[in-house]
């Protein structure tokens, strides 16, 4: 684990942040979905992702063409319970996830899922995301539809065929019952503080790997 500098550690008790360390340094360069759903025109649709700490899943999902709005929160427990202290605990079966909302005609679902499995998470991390350890940091698609839980149960068994990763993925893929909104403070939050050390260190290499990777899906800022 790497040393917390004496201002790190002030950051993550002001904040209760996610920890800092072991962020991930080698995305997957995945393929595309071979079962997706075609680019048409039609409402706005929404996806639901938990992979870590959400501040970096925002992040990565809104510097992606397509996407038009991208908000931290909770999903998988009740409203009770979708407070960020009481999260933490890893005792209400919430996961911090992101609610992305993305233009059906721009970009597919399938699409959506590569950026996640590849560069906004590890998948094959169990119920952790490098140093965040606790179930609210689990791998999880929370599908807002029948299709979009095929859609993500086809890649994974997509990705596990072709053996994408050297470990296997633990990416749970469960129906949305509900997205709750993180607080305030929570949202835009690698944009509102680019110079965190978390945040350097874990969450900016992530924008990097995007641009790299897929550099006709990324947008800037």
């Amino acid at each position: 684990m790497v040393r917390r500098s004496t201002l790190a550690v002030a950051l993550v008790a002001l904040v209760g942040a996610c920890s800092l360390a072991g962020a991930r340094s080698n995305p997957v360069a995945l393929p595309n979905a071979k079962l997706d759903a075609p680019l048409a025109a039609g409402k706005d649709q929404v996806a639901v992702f938990a992979g870590g700490c959400f501040w970096g899943l925002e992040a990565v999902f809104e510097h992606v063409k397509g996407v038009k709005d991208v908000v931290s929160g909770y999903s998988g427990g009740s409203a009770m319970t979708a407070h960020y202290q009481v999260v933490g605990t890893g005792q209400t079966g919430h996961a911090e996830s992101v609610r992305v909302v993305y233009d059906p005609k721009l970009i597919s679902y399938g699409q959506l899922l590569k950026v996640y499995f590849s560069v906004a998470h590890d998948p094959t991390q169990l119920n952790r995301q490098a140093p965040d350890v606790g179930t609210q940091y689990r791998s999880e698609v929370f599908a807002a539809s029948a299709e979009q839980q095929k859609l993500a149960n086809a890649y994974i068994a997509q990705l596990t065929a072709s053996k994408a990763f050297d470990a296997p993925i633990v990416t749970k893929v469960e129906p949305l019952k509900a997205f709750y909104p993180a607080e305030a403070y929570h949202q835009d939050y690698l944009s509102l503080h680019p110079n965190e050390p978390y945040i350097v260190y874990n969450d900016a290499p992530k924008l990097v790997h995007l641009k790299q990777l897929y550099p006709q899906m990324y947008k800037g800022s």
